[in-house]
């Protein structure tokens, strides 16, 4: 119930429509309701030309009704019956239509404000959170998820409108027979005992589809994201198979669902006509002996079958309540996760670097693995450093910590003695541009690439951009040019056009400080030259922190770190390293380089 109540919770800022919503469900329960009435004079006083006879007293009010109603001719009264009964159902009409497009409306709004507090605490997560989390898990809780949840906060604000129509028929009821009312409630128990339990398998087996459809969504990612690779090695049928199977087992679940959804109807409407069969059996008795009149009956009975329909509403709302409430789980485990790399409350701007960058005693790692260990390491403002060694040996990861990817598990990053950790994300990240190895390009067009992270620039500060990167010609040769949509992670570009977009990019952020990842790495000859004159016009007065994986990336570079097992065990020119005959000689010469 707690769970309930918190996705409740979204409603609050949509109380006025909450209020609408309301109105209009007990305005359309009532005429639904009172409907019913019209059967007490239509069948006593006009189609049986007899008197409504109800055997208990009755309030002045409804007396005074009943005897003006019994004193007007039939032929009259069938005229007000049909003018009353086109009224009735002219307002029955625009309340139901009120109340249904309202409903919509508000839980519209909610799963759109869940949504966007979903997406809102995945944008601020940290990267580690991405290395325990698939990706398709994550498209799943905002889309499939949020979905049935979409349900669920329909089938809430259902349920009063049916609890209100069952308060209305109820009153009528007891009002007829109290006695035949409680005895209706025999019924309850055997309808609620099996409402629950299934229920509760409901709920579990909803559990069990959501993640087969997390499990479909990463699969579908990951075969259409890589779509090159499952191509070059011929692996389409496999895929085919692979994700057939997943789209089978979601399959068996939602057929285990509904079949289990679906038992609940039939049988809450068997357990009402029984009840039914029963009154009509006494009421009918209570006719012929001249107790009750035939109109008061068949409103009687009417009123008790007509709550038939909303009970048996009740039991599918509880089945798809169970499932809103798996789905609710799974998108408040997003909601609740800590993020562990968070912005402080107080956090000032960051000035623009001014002297150094300074690592003191730094230390990180994942799972509890130190991947780098005490880095003490000063870098001046316009210094450029190359750093070297075997894969997994800390590099990316100390280059991560710069933006606050990540935050060391001990020790410090200050740029111009400021602690990076008390300063914002915006004014951090300002300063930092990034380009690596594994791009990530948007299907937009190149001039909206460009300018991802300056959208206010003007077309010719990019095409300016663009010309540094050396990447104005192949752009003006696209179809479209600068306005060419590029196709998702731009697979309409070669490798080296890719790079020289993303180098532009960085260049109309104009960013002091620069982070490559082996730009050239995955290049052909010519188009390496090209993205190598790019970068050289990228790292003019700017401070820039190169991981190189070839060494001929750094043999001009004037400062080189070698790590080795999370630490810095070398530092020097290229010579110099070469001369100490250590680390850095031993992948030169696994590289063949003089």
């Amino acid at each position: 119930m707690r769970l309930y109540f918190r996705l409740l919770s979204f409603i609050r800022p949509h109380l006025f429509t909450l209020g609408l919503v309301v109105v209009f469900m007990i305005l359309s329960a009532f005429f639904d309701s009172a409907s019913l009435t019209m059967l007490v004079p239509l069948s006593d006083k006009v189609l049986g030309q007899n008197k409504i006879v109800l055997d208990r007293p009755l309030p002045e009010f409804l007396s005074g009704v009943i005897e003006s109603i019994n004193n007007t001719p039939p032929l009259e009264m069938l005229n007000i019956i049909v003018i009353v009964i086109l009224i009735t159902f002219i307002f029955k009409g625009i309340f139901a239509f009120a109340r249904t497009y309202f409903i919509m409306k508000l839980s519209q709004l909610v799963v759109r404000d869940i949504r966007d507090a979903v997406y809102r605490k995945i944008q601020n997560f940290s990267l580690d959170y991405f290395t325990q989390s698939a990706t398709g898990h994550l498209v799943s809780r905002i889309t499939y998820d949020v979905d049935i949840v979409k349900g669920t906060i329909s089938a809430g604000l259902t349920m009063i409108y049916n609890i209100l129509t069952i308060l209305f028929l109820a009153t009528i009821v007891v009002y007829i027979n109290w006695r035949w009312a409680a005895m209706s409630l025999i019924i309850v128990p055997l309808v609620a005992f099996p409402i629950v339990s299934i229920g509760r398998m409901i709920k579990k087996i909803s559990t069990q589809a959501q993640e087969k459809m997390g499990d479909l969504n990463r699969k579908l990612i990951e075969t259409i994201s890589g779509v090159r690779i499952v191509k070059a090695f011929s692996m389409e049928d496999k895929e085919i198979i692979k994700v057939g199977n997943h789209n089978l087992a979601f399959y068996k679940i939602m057929v285990r669902l509904r079949k289990r959804a679906l038992v609940l109807g039939p049988f809450t409407e068997f357990i009402g006509a029984c009840g039914g069969a029963a009154f009509l059996y006494y009421g009918g008795r209570g006719v012929i002996e001249g107790t009750m009149s035939f109109g008061i009956f068949m409103l009687f009975l009417g009123a008790l079958m007509s709550l038939i329909k909303p009970c048996r509403r009740l039991s599918e709302i509880h089945s798809i309540n169970q499932q809103g409430l798996a789905a609710a789980k799974r998108i408040f485990e997003v909601l609740d996760a800590p993020i562990k790399v968070a912005e402080k409350k107080n956090a000032k701007e960051l000035n623009v670097i001014g002297k150094e960058i300074t690592f003191e005693n730094v230390s990180f790692g994942y799972d509890e693995k130190l991947v780098l260990k005490n880095i003490n390491l000063k870098v001046k403002k316009g210094e450029v450093i190359g750093l070297v060694g075997a894969s997994g040996v800390g590099k990316t990861s100390l280059v991560n910590l710069i933006p606050r990817f990540y935050d060391p598990i001990k020790g410090k990053i200050k740029i111009d003695g400021v602690d990076i950790r008390d300063v914002t994300f915006k004014s951090l990240r300002a300063q930092i541009g990034i380009v690596t190895q594994d791009l990530m390009l948007f299907h937009d067009t190149v001039r909206n690439n460009i300018a991802y992270s300056r959208y206010e620039s003007t077309d010719e500060q990019v095409i300016k951009a663009a010309k540094i990167a050396e990447a104005h010609e192949f752009i003006e040769n696209l179809p479209k040019g600068y306005h060419d949509v590029i196709g998702d992670m731009g697979v309409k570009l070669s490798g080296g056009q890719k790079q020289r977009l993303a180098i532009a990019r960085a260049i109309l952020n104009n960013p002091p400080i620069l982070i490559l990842d082996e730009a050239t790495s995955q290049l052909d000859a010519e188009s390496t030259r090209l993205v190598q004159d790019a970068l050289d016009n990228l790292l003019v007065d700017r401070t820039a922190f190169i991981i190189a994986h070839r060494l001929a990336t750094v043999k001009k570079i004037k400062r080189i770190l070698v790590f080795e097992n999370g630490e810095i065990v070398e530092e020097g020119t290229h010579e110099e390293l070469l001369k100490k005959n250590g680390v850095y000689r031993k992948l030169s010469d696994l590289e063949f380089l003089p």
